[in-house]
Formats: C-alpha cells, structure tokens, sequence
C-alpha cells in the first residue's frame, strides 16, 4: 500500500532516536525524545486550501525538521509514518 496525501498535507518518516546521550548513558525505549526530524514521503499537490494559493515547497527525499506536537501518526505495513500540513514543517536540513 501507499500513502498519497491530499492537498497541504506532506507525508513523514521519522528518523530514529539516539540510542545514547552524548556523556554516554543508553536510554531505554520510553525514557528517548520523540525526534523532530524526519524524511519527507511523499507530498501533496498543494493547490487552493482555506481559500489561498498553496505551493509545495519540500519534495520526497528532503530531511525536513517539525513542529514539536503536530501531525497525526498513522500505521502502514508495519512502517509509522506522520502526516502533516507544510506549515508544520519549520526548516529543510541541507547537506
């Protein structure tokens, strides 16, 4: 299966979450930061939303950084995945 997301809407996959800090010490699964970087999946076409001119800025493949508590998490196959509104999307990680 495969998500094609509507309108504004970007599809996300986030990028795990360091096993150890940087002193060293190892964090169990519940005790790790839910990462705010992820791999842009897919994008919707943009278009007409609420009424204004919606351009798509991120493409699949971009490493994109996101609002802390935004999206919704849904489950595909196995993979988890966030999808959420470009405005949700605060940089793009260059190389």
């Amino acid at each position: 299966m495969k998500l094609v997301p509507l309108g504004d809407k970007i599809v996300l996959k986030q990028l795990e979450a360091e096993e150890t800090t940087k002193s060293g010490i190892v964090l169990p699964g519940q005790a790790k930061e839910k990462p705010q970087e992820a791999e842009v999946i897919a994008v919707g076409p943009g278009g007409m939303v609420d009424g204004k001119e919606v351009t798509m800025q991120v493409k699949a493949g971009d490493k994109v950084i996101y609002s802390k508590y935004a999206g919704t998490d849904v489950e595909l196959d196995g993979t988890k995945y966030i999808i959420v509104k470009q405005s949700d999307i605060l940089a793009i990680v260059e190389a």
